[in-house]
């Protein structure tokens, strides 16, 4: 009977809300929410559960706790909820090839070769990281970076790692600041960067990791820094930093984000 009563709008209901939760799940996996996103989802089963059974006096007590939950949902997940919208309202999200891959895509392919010289940057990267030449290299995707782009100095410039390398030089008046790399076009350099608003950001991490990881919160695009102190290389994406990798695992992480 039960069976009977399923209809196909119930299916797609079900499907929908797999999609949903799954990328909720991705966006904030890695980060202390996590744990706060798991126990509220388990205080709504018990309270779907304790409405089955009927329980009229505890159904009604998690049903108010669940109604104000909303609102502090959205203040613990502000940061996060900021970049699945942004993901939405990006220009070119509806008439982008990639957006249902990017919203609903449970593996990532590689189904074309990146049009970004990506050799050449993780050359320029590595000869930094030698030499303890610090830099900060932004690569958008698809969210327009024209008002940072605004706060530096314009090059617009074909890539190559000699131009990435002088500019980040020491004595090189473009040094402080980052470079915005758009479809394979170093597009300015000097650029003013927002710092991460991460409260758990480490504080060993001074102001170029900040900046790096800050860009990627309210965007999509990804950043590359070198540090001064250590040469070591760092790679940002969603508001997460991966530290110390190597020039191969640099390489690794531009193909499959730029693929």
């Amino acid at each position: 009977m039960l069976l009977n009563q399923i209809s196909w709008i119930d299916f797609i209901d079900v499907i929908l809300v797999a999609f949903l939760i799954y990328q909720l799940y991705k966006i904030i996996k890695g980060t202390v929410a996590i744990r706060i996103f798991v126990g509220i989802f388990f205080i709504y089963l018990f309270w779907k559960v304790t409405e089955v059974l009927k329980m009229k006096l505890l159904s009604e007590i998690l049903g108010q706790f669940i109604g104000v939950g909303v609102i502090a949902l959205i203040i613990v997940f502000q940061q996060e909820l900021r970049r699945f919208l942004l993901l939405i309202g990006t220009s070119s999200f509806f008439n982008d090839k990639k957006a249902a891959k990017r919203l609903f895509s449970w593996t990532k392919g590689n189904e074309k070769e990146s049009l970004l010289d990506i050799p050449a940057i993780v050359l320029a990267c590595t000869h930094m990281s030698k030499t303890k030449t610090g830099a900060l290299i932004v690569i958008a995707k698809s969210t327009d970076l024209g008002m940072i782009t605004s706060t530096g100095d314009e090059i617009n410039a074909k890539i190559s790692n000699r131009l990435i390398e002088n500019i980040f030089f020491k004595n090189s008046p473009l040094h402080d600041g980052a470079m915005i790399i758009e479809k394979n076009v170093i597009k300015a350099a000097r650029c003013v960067l927002p710092s991460t608003e991460n409260k758990q950001f480490p504080a060993t991490l001074g102001l170029r990791h900040r900046a790096a990881v800050g860009i990627t919160e309210s965007t999509d695009a990804i950043t590359i820094s070198v540090s001064e102190q250590t040469g070591d290389i760092s790679f940002a994406k969603e508001g997460k930093l991966e530290r110390k990798i190597s020039s191969d695992r640099l390489r690794d992480r531009l193909l499959k984000e730029l693929n």
